[in-house]
């Protein structure tokens, strides 16, 4: 049988997602103070919300055994990118991986260090 697939998460669901990736399993709490580093209007209360809503989503997991439930990541942050991108690829790149890559390099948003960096796998990989 095949295994369900999670929804795509919402923009605002990506970057709750990066936060708790970057801290590991969290509370609300703790995901709230750390998204108001960046949103210092953000409310608890739609933190808590969004949080229940990707949980009922399965883009969450709760562990409910501490008074203060502790949320963590229903995938691994690689496996939901690779998925995302995925999608990309098939919807705006026609399913073209190279159309995909010349695209970010000619979007001027590729700095130097980067395009360094990206050389460097290429020679690396070339005989893989």
């Amino acid at each position: 049988m095949a295994k369900p697939r999670l929804p795509r998460p919402t923009p605002a669901e990506l970057e709750l997602l990066r936060t708790l990736w970057e801290l590991g399993p969290s509370s609300v709490r703790q995901i709230h103070e750390a998204q108001r580093r960046e949103r210092p209007d953000l409310a608890y209360a739609t933190v808590l919300r969004l949080m229940q809503v990707m949980h009922g989503k399965g883009l969450l997991k709760r562990d409910e055994s501490q008074r203060s439930h502790v949320y963590s990541a229903a995938q691994p942050q690689g496996s939901l990118q690779t998925k995302l991108l995925d999608d990309l690829i098939h919807k705006a790149f026609a399913g073209s991986g190279k159309a995909l890559v010349m695209a970010a390099l000619r979007s001027g948003r590729v700095n130097d260090a980067e395009r360094e960096e990206i050389q460097r796998f290429l020679e690396e990989t070339r005989d893989d």
